[in-house]
């Protein structure tokens, strides 16, 4: 395959227009090629010497994505670093934001081809603007790319920097609540950042007031309970008095579900046992063992424990609150510990 190497003789946006419409119609011979060929060189002269940089744009990237899936790798990059390139010559913020925005979209539209070069090629088109909001639309469009295209293990240490990028992009509340939830389903790919997953999970809710429209809310407010009370290392939260959450209390299908997360919250085993009792098919509507259940509410009871009684605890108190023989209690004293 030949590689795009630009000279003095050929503007570089002509030669990937060039290149790329070559490739595109490389297999319907000649008579048929040629005039397309011609006709889309000459658009992208004439928006070069015009300097409609938009258009110039969206005719490359079409261009570009059409023949991705049969260019390697390094022709698609040059290919890429090219285009990306043109956002220095917008005419105005607008025209960045729409360049942007037609740049990144084609990036993310196959996946599956060559992924974690498209991710390179946004994070490159994210570091040439300097518009915020710009590089904000970059930065979701590769959160989009790193879930569809499995290659989340390359964004997720940009994480830690997430409140720096806010300050920098300074965007509202709707589309911090984008952020924080397009975050949280690429954490939610990785069983090991279950905790992480459910803290921007948390972001996303707390961003939901008594003012908002609460039912925009509702499925993830039920996928973060369900979330906390399936991890086993998770044992404190802050969802419980979250308006996008409490909003479940009275809900008719989801009522089962906030009263499960007080459970786990406020109460002890007990409850759960009578909680478990009346609403064994809503713990198996969302994938909840019993087992995995009863084993964390355990540990909940005997710290609660723990933070009610004055000096040590007596045995039958956490043979009766935990529901385990009396040999079993020295078994999970160690376990609340940790």
């Amino acid at each position: 395959m030949t590689t795009i190497v630009p000279t003095s003789e050929e503007d570089p946006f002509l030669a990937v227009v060039r290149f790329t419409s070559q490739l595109a119609w490389a297999d319907a011979g000649p008579e048929a090629a040629e005039p397309e060929i011609t006709r889309l060189c000459r658009e992208a002269e004439e928006s070069i010497v015009a300097g409609k940089w938009l258009e110039l744009a969206s005719l490359m990237v079409a261009s570009a994505e059409l023949v991705s899936p049969k260019i390697s790798e390094k022709d698609l990059e040059c290919t890429y670093t090219i285009i990306c390139s043109l956002v220095k010559n917008a005419n105005s913020a607008e025209d960045v934001l729409e360049m942007v925005k037609a740049i990144s979209s084609k990036v993310v539209q196959q996946p599956s081809d060559k992924a974690s070069l498209r991710l390179k090629i946004l994070f490159n088109l994210y570091n040439l603007v300097d518009h915020p909001y710009a590089r904000f639309q970059v930065y979701m469009k590769a959160l989009t790319l790193a879930v569809e295209g499995k290659v989340a293990e390359y964004v997720v240490p940009s994480f830690e920097k997430i409140d720096s990028f806010l300050k920098e992009w300074s965007v509202d509340t709707k589309d911090q609540r984008q952020l924080f939830l397009a975050i949280a389903n690429v954490l939610r790919e990785n069983k090991s950042l279950v905790k992480e997953s459910l803290k921007f999970l948390t972001k996303y809710l707390a961003t939901f007031s008594n003012e908002d429209a609460l039912d925009e809310a509702k499925e993830e407010a039920v996928r973060a309970v369900i979330e906390f009370v399936k991890a086993s290392s998770i044992f404190q939260c802050d969802l419980l008095d979250l308006p996008a959450v409490a909003q479940l209390e009275k809900d008719a299908k989801y009522a089962p579900v906030y009263q499960l997360l007080k459970i786990f919250l406020t109460q002890r085993l007990n409850a759960y046992m009578e909680f478990q009792a009346a609403n064994a098919e809503c713990l198996q509507t969302y994938g909840l063992v019993d087992e995995e259940c009863v084993t964390k509410m355990r540990l909940l009871s005997l710290v609660d424990l723990a933070s009610d009684e004055s000096g040590k605890i007596p045995y039958t108190s956490i043979k009766d609150t935990l529901q385990v023989k009396e040999e079993e209690v020295e078994l999970w004293i160690p376990s609340a510990r940790v």
